[in-house]
């Protein structure tokens, strides 16, 4: 499979699934005797584990967003009465 398309798979996989994907290389790599003739395989798992970073910071913000939003609605629902 082309690099392109890989990326463009992991794109659409949720989080724990990267995580998964990342976790099934480590072990591939792990097995293998002669790691340098993995290089390639090393180069996805360092895309993809910036690829789970980005998403992991994108979740984080979102559930900052979220948390943010309902301390606002709470404080104004209090203040209201």
């Amino acid at each position: 499979m082309k690099d392109k398309n890989k990326q463009s798979d992991y794109q659409s996989m949720s989080l724990e699934e990267l995580t998964n994907e990342a976790d099934k290389l480590i072990n591939y790599l792990e097995k293998q005797e002669n790691i340098e003739n993995e290089t390639e395989t090393y180069q996805y798992l360092l895309k993809l584990n910036n690829l789970i970073e980005k998403k992991f910071h994108t979740s984080v913000k979102n559930i900052n967003l979220k948390t943010k939003e309902k301390i606002i609605n709470i404080s104004s629902k209090k203040n209201a009465n």
